[in-house]
This record gives structure tokens, C-alpha cells and sequence, in this order.
């Protein structure tokens, strides 16, 4: 804490701040955090809502972070602004990597080459490093987005702010987001090949043509820069190249459970981040010339109403898999379950060290009773772990649902399953039991507390 006094000692201002300590190296192609890899996911988010605006208060920050956490976010680019302290200081509390950029985007060759235009940006780097410096989520520093970057003044311009950032805050890496990758012929032609690792837009599926050439783009990227890890910065599906909202959230899944998998049999691909949380308003509303409306691009929209794809992206998120079966005696209800948890390997996106997570787990029967409950630490999920638990005889039931909850050490749920049982169905898969409206979660959301 730093506070200004009179020579009475009467304070006349105070800032406080918090900080953390934690490693991250990049080393052959990998991300290491605290020495251990990681391959992060997550989704970008603009500053933007229906009832505030741009002028966001802490309540629809706080709603829209917690809902983001429940999709597994543990990275971000927090798009090309500077951050309200609120969001670097929920990222450093609840585990998520930021790549903060300046507002460099779409420049051309020309604007990156005039002076007036690097002593602005190199300004505003100074000023966002000086406010979000001391914050350890904060692990590298993006100078543009989407800009002549494969041109010799693009290239000047990365090297000048790269050098600049290094003289003021040497330990973090600085790189850039991408756009064009796809169509080098040679990695000294781009910006990429000066950064401390690649970030690549890619909107194979959409913009960039058809979802098929997205292999082929990425052993590009492997063979121009085989020494370089490399994080997907965007990635995702807008609105406009379907006939209507729904078609799109439809085009957006099928993006996401085809693009996922490709992206993890890549293990030089350390991360993926999705454009974007929430369909927002912009003034360039992907059409030329439309100014009105909103951008129809988010697993939520602008309401936070969840999409299909929301619970498609929260699915193939999850860090770890769990499962749960009961014992199935010949005449009475289960007299005991077991339920299996492993994190993901490496071979999968996300996948990182689970260190400290806890299942919890309860059984309620057809009147949505809780009839059992238990909890077990679970110190490291390296290798595949498998937690029993007993039940009291049940002899007038006639249905069970167990509940698997796997939480992480900060309470976030990292993955849940449920287990149905029922009287008529022993020795058989069975079908879901219908159940109260307490034991379903709810499709729609409702709008943050301002």
C-alpha cells in the first residue's frame, strides 16, 4: 500500500495492490507454468453490454468472468485495449493467463511505418505495462492485431516495440496476433519470425475459406517455424456467413468439435482461444458501411442468453474426464458406486496439472432426497484415481441419481457426471430418470447484477 499525507499525517490518497509469484517459460515449443506444461484454452471477451454499455460496472464484469471460468477458461487475449484492474485482478485470483494488447488493429504498412504512429503505440504499451505490470497473470504483451505485419515496415514496427517492451519489463514475452500466417511462402517475410512465439487467427470455416484447409495451414506454420511454440488467438465462426442466428450457432459447433481435435494433435500448439464470449456492437459490424446492431459471434448473446455452442465449448473443455457407475445387486437398490477421475494427457486441449481438486458427490432418490453425500482431497490427478462410496440399504426405492462434482482448489466445478438407477431396470443400461426441476440446470441465464 502507498499512501500520500499532509504534514499533519492526514491521508490524502492511498493505492493498494496485490501480487503473486509463479514461473512460466516457454521450452522446446512448450508452455511450462511453475515448471510443469500446459496446454490452455479459453475465450476472448469485449467490454460490452445491452444495459451498460462500454461503461461496465464491477457486477457484469464479476457475472460474465464466473460464467466464463464455468466454460474452463485458464487463457485469454483480452482483446486490443487495456483492462479495467477489476479483470487483471480476477485473472491473477482464479488462475487464467492474460495476453493484454494494445489498440493496433487492421494498420496498414504505412501507419506502421510512421513515426507519429509507433511513439503513440509505444506510449500506450509504456502506460498499460506501468498500470498491469505487477500482475502475475499478465505472461506476454501483444503489439497488434491483424496488421501489415508481412511487410518490411510491419516487420520494423514488431522489432521496435519488442525492443522497446524488453527495456521496460524484460522477464515477459512479446508477440503479436496473426491473420495471414497461412499465406507465407517464407518465414522471414513475417513479424512472426522475430516473436517469442507465433499467435495465429484463424477463420478456416469463414473467412479464411474452407474449414478443410486448416491442416494444411497449420503444417505451414509447423515448417516456417519449427522452433516456435504457437497459440491459436482467434479462432470461431461469424454470424454473417449463415442465413439467420441459428444456422450460425449451428456452423459455430460443428467449428468447434472439428477445429479442437486438429488443434490437439498439434503438441506445439500450447493453446487455442475462441472469438469470442458474447455478441457485442461494434462501428465496423463485419459489413462495410453497417454501423447499427450487434456481432453476431458469441457462444452467448448479447443478453447472455447460452447457445448450443456454449454447452459444446464447455463439454470439450473440461480438464479432466469423470464417470461414476453404481453396483447393481439382483434385488434391492445399489449398495455402493464407484466413480473413476483422470486429467487430460498432454495428447489433449486443455490439459494441465491437477494439483489439490476435490470430488464431491451426493445420491438423491426419486424425490429428490439426498440419501448419501460424500467427499474425497484428490492430491494429484497424474494418473487415474477411484474413489468408492457406500449406501445404506434402500429397500422401498425405486430411483438414484448419483451426482460426481470435481472442484479445483479455488471451488470452480471442473467436471460433473451423473449416474441414474432405477428398480425395474437392474443388469440393463438405463434410462434417464425423469427428475425434479431442482436436479436440472437451466439452459438461459439471466442478466448480471449491475
Amino acid at each position: 500500500m502507498v499512501q500520500i499525507t499532509d504534514t499533519s499525517g492526514k491521508i490524502l490518497d492511498e493505492q493498494s495492490d496485490t501480487f503473486g509469484v509463479r514461473t512460466v517459460e516457454i521450452r522446446d515449443r512448450h508452455l511450462l507454468i511453475n515448471g510443469e506444461r500446459a496446454r490452455l484454452t479459453g475465450i476472448a471477451r469485449h467490454e460490452e453490454s445491452v444495459w451498460e454499455g462500454l461503461a461496465e460496472t464491477r457486477g457484469t464484469m464479476r457475472y460474465d468472468y464466473d460464467d466464463m471460468k464455468t466454460l474452463q477458461v485458464t487463457l485469454t487475449r483480452p482483446v486490443h485495449y487495456p483492462q479495467n484492474p477489476f479483470i487483471l485482478d480476477y485473472a491473477d485470483r482464479h488462475g487464467i493467463l492474460l495476453i493484454p494488447e494494445i489498440p493496433v488493429w487492421q494498420f496498414s504498412e504505412a501507419q506502421m511505418r510512421d513515426p507519429k504512429v509507433i511513439a503513440l503505440a509505444k506510449q500506450q504499451m509504456r502506460e498499460m505495462i506501468e498500470q498491469a505490470g505487477n500482475h502475475p497473470s499478465i505472461f506476454a504483451w501483444s503489439v497488434c492485431n491483424e496488421s501489415d505485419s508481412e511487410t518490411p515496415g510491419g516487420i520494423a514496427y514488431f522489432r521496435a516495440m519488442r525492443d522497446f517492451i524488453r527495456q521496460i519489463d524484460p522477464e515477459r514475452f512479446v508477440s503479436y496476433a496473426d491473420d495471414n500466417l497461412a499465406k507465407l511462402q517464407q518465414a522471414q517475410d513475417s513479424a512472426a519470425n522475430d516473436a517469442d512465439f507465433v499467435m495465429m487467427n484463424q477463420y478456416f470455416g469463414s473467412w479464411h475459406g474452407p474449414a478443410a484447409a486448416l491442416p494444411a495451414s497449420l503444417d505451414l506454420v509447423d515448417r516456417l517455424f519449427p522452433n516456435k511454440m504457437v497459440i491459436i488467438s482467434e479462432f470461431g465462426l461469424p454470424g454473417i456467413f449463415a442465413k439467420d442466428a441459428e444456422e450460425a450457432d449451428q456452423m459455430r459447433v460443428k467449428i468447434i468439435k472439428e477445429q479442437m481435435p486438429e488443434l490437439a494433435r498439434r503438441d506445439w500448439i500450447a493453446g487455442a482461444i475462441f472469438w469470442c464470449y458474447q455478441d457485442y456492437k461494434s462501428r465496423r459490424n463485419l459489413r462495410p458501411g453497417l454501423e447499427e446492431g450487434y456481432v453476431d459471434h458469441g457462444l452467448v448473446d448479447q443478453y447472455r442468453q447460452r447457445r448450443p455452442s456454449y454447452y459444446v465449448w464447455k463439454e470439450m473443455n473440461t480438464p479432466a474426464s469423470l464417470s461414476g457407475s453404481f453396483e447393481r445387486p439382483t434385488d434391492n437398490a445399489p449398495g455402493a458406486f464407484t466413480a473413476t477421475v483422470q486429467a487430460n494427457t498432454a495428447q489433449r486441449l486443455p490439459s494441465y496439472p491437477l494439483h489439490d481438486y476435490r470430488l464431491e458427490w451426493d445420491v438423491r432418490d426419486e424425490n429428490n432426497k439426498v440419501v448419501a453425500s460424500g467427499a474425497e482431497a484428490l492430491r494429484d490427478l497424474a494418473n487415474m484415481q477411484t474413489v468408492t462410496g457406500k449406501l445404506q440399504p434402500l429397500a422401498d426405492t425405486s430411483a438414484l441419481r448419483l451426482h460426481l462434482t470435481l472442484l479445483s482448489p479455488m471451488g470452480s466445478v471442473a467436471a460433473e457426471d451423473d449416474v441414474d438407477w432405477r428398480r425395474n431396470e437392474i443388469g440393463s443400461q438405463p434410462t434417464p430418470t425423469p427428475v425434479p426441476a431442482a436436479m436440472t440446470d437451466a439452459a438461459a441465464t439471466t442478466a448480471p447484477a449491475q
